[in-house]
């Protein structure tokens, strides 16, 4: 895992990492064990954490794994949201849990997927956040 923090979300607005305090930190880092007990705990497969941050605006965090099945699929995310909510952290949004094939809980400072084995192997979401971000340089050329 990388460097990792989490803040406190809620339906406060966007999350800035410019201002961060620690007790934020603490509570996004809350977040993220919780939301990781309960992949474990649910036998989630192929479980991985990416920090983002300096890569997108929309998250600083995802978190990426893999159900069994479309009904494992489905209880992992709304498991996933359930427990954020009883925590405090009610998601801001959750997409795909009916359909079970690729399941996204947007808890705004942490984004969780959940796929299918051949959804998570086909977009490889790891290999593509763990590129570099472009330079400006480098946008302005595409």
């Amino acid at each position: 895992m990388n460097d990792e923090r989490i803040g406190n979300h809620g339906t406060h607005g966007t999350f800035s990492s410019l201002n961060h305090s620690s007790l934020e930190n603490m509570q996004i880092e809350q977040l993220k064990r919780l939301i990781l007990d309960v992949l474990g705990d649910m036998k989630a497969r192929d479980v991985s954490v990416m920090d983002v941050r300096g890569k997108t605006a929309v998250t600083d965090f995802m978190i990426v794994a893999s159900g069994t099945s479309e009904r494992h699929v489905k209880a992992l995310a709304e498991t996933v949201a359930f427990r954020a909510k009883d925590a405090g952290e009610p998601p801001l949004g959750a997409e795909g849990v009916r359909e079970g094939e690729w399941a996204l809980v947007d808890l705004n400072g942490l984004v969780v997927h959940i796929m299918l084995p051949k959804v998570h192997d086909f977009y490889s979401l790891e290999r593509l956040w763990s590129m570099p971000a472009p330079t400006v340089s480098e946008a302005a050329v595409s």
